[in-house]
């Protein structure tokens, strides 16, 4: 027999647990369900983060191709395999040479050595088609309302294969069946929808709601906003922070047992994610973080200093069924960007995994085989 086996006693295998070991070999999965090893030790598919605007000191605003390319080798030591590049709100001339920087990026990431680093998956657009009522963070003199020519023109500079936008825009619900049509993932957010103007979205053929709760109309009892729709319908999914700041905890339990089976966990991770507390910035935003909290200099929320393998253990820890915490940073942001290569661990696929002991840590990653230590702290 060639190759190695992980060490684990079980594996995150089409959605449930599979007791027993995992052998890889030349870079993919050779076999699952082998004699189980003591300890605990569990493998899932690498994971999968669909909102990142920066990481290890580096924003995706201003970075050039190498300093992209530097996220995607930093990102294993997380737990993460595959990831999706955020842009927030920015100028014209910023946005398309953020997008030109990312486009250069994904065309060198060929160039990286086998198991070194994480797959790039595209570009989010996160705005600038969003409500000036729920901005957060991002800067009101770049808000503007939908532009299809604007889009189609950022598109053909790069991969834009999700975009997060408010839907009671004017323009907006046509815009977000243009794209569905042509397979981007549209999420609606940083948004003062009504709930039937965020239904409206959604029957046009958004599928996902953008840090749910987060920059958006309040839930209400007479008037459920953006996140009772979302919630209220079987066909969304919900993207949700887990950094123990967006988020009580009760709303977490309660989203869960409102949509299990459709939440997707992720970071909205900022340059700050990966460092130390310090000074960071977000585009034109100036970050501040203290003791883990990203503010922006009004002492808002903005961003994350999280990791994706950290929101597992939150998740855990609020009481998540480990099974569906693994599902929410693995299937289910797969099967939302229609990616059935990403996301999963079986027996031909690409050893992509993160190895999580029984307290649900991440211990272990691998990319293509390859072992990658996890990151202290």
């Amino acid at each position: 027999m060639t190759g190695r086996t992980l060490g684990v006693s079980a594996a995150f295998v089409r959605g449930r647990l599979l007791r027993g070991d995992v052998r890889v070999d030349d870079g993919f999965v050779a076999e699952v369900g082998l004699p189980a090893a003591s300890g605990g030790r569990i493998a899932a598919p690498g994971l999968v983060d669909l909102q990142v605007n920066g990481f290890a000191g580096i924003d995706l605003m201003t970075a050039d191709a190498d300093g992209i390319r530097a996220i995607s080798r930093a990102l294993p030591a997380y737990g993460v395999t595959a990831w999706l590049p955020t842009l927030i709100t920015a100028s014209l001339p910023d946005t398309e040479a953020a997008l030109d920087a990312l486009a250069a990026a994904l065309d060198r990431a060929g160039q990286e050595p086998v198991g070194t680093a994480a797959t790039m998956l595209g570009v989010h657009l996160e705005g600038p088609y969003l409500s000036a009522r729920r901005l957060g963070t991002h800067p009101p003199e770049h808000r503007r309302d939908p532009d299809a020519a604007e889009l189609d023109a950022w598109r053909r500079r790069a991969p834009v294969v999700a975009v997060t936008l408010a839907p009671e825009l004017p323009g907006a619900v046509d815009l977000v069946a243009r794209l569905s049509a042509v397979g981007v993932l549209v999420s609606l957010g940083h948004s003062d929808a009504t709930a039937a103007q965020a239904h409206a979205a959604f029957d046009a053929g958004a599928r996902s709601v953008t840090h749910l709760f987060n920059a958006m109309s309040p839930l209400l009892h007479r008037e459920p906003g953006l996140p009772g729709a979302a919630l209220a319908r079987p066909d969304v999914v919900v993207q949700l922070l887990l950094d123990g700041h967006h988020l009580a905890p009760d709303v977490v339990r309660l989203t869960w047992a409102a949509a299990r089976g459709r939440v997707v966990l992720v970071t909205d991770a900022t340059a700050a994610a990966g460092c130390p507390d310090g000074t960071f910035a977000l585009g034109d935003v100036q970050l501040e973080v203290n003791d883990g909290v990203v503010r922006n200099q009004d002492g808002a929320l903005a961003g994350s200093a999280l990791t994706l393998s950290a929101a597992v253990t939150n998740a855990v820890e609020l009481g998540i069924d480990p099974v569906d915490a693994l599902a929410a940073v693995t299937t289910a942001p797969a099967a939302l960007l229609g990616r059935a290569d990403i996301g999963v661990l079986r027996p031909g696929g690409r050893a992509d995994i993160a190895v999580f002991g029984d307290d649900m840590v991440l211990q272990e990653t691998f990319v293509a085989g390859q072992p990658i230590e996890p990151a202290l702290g």
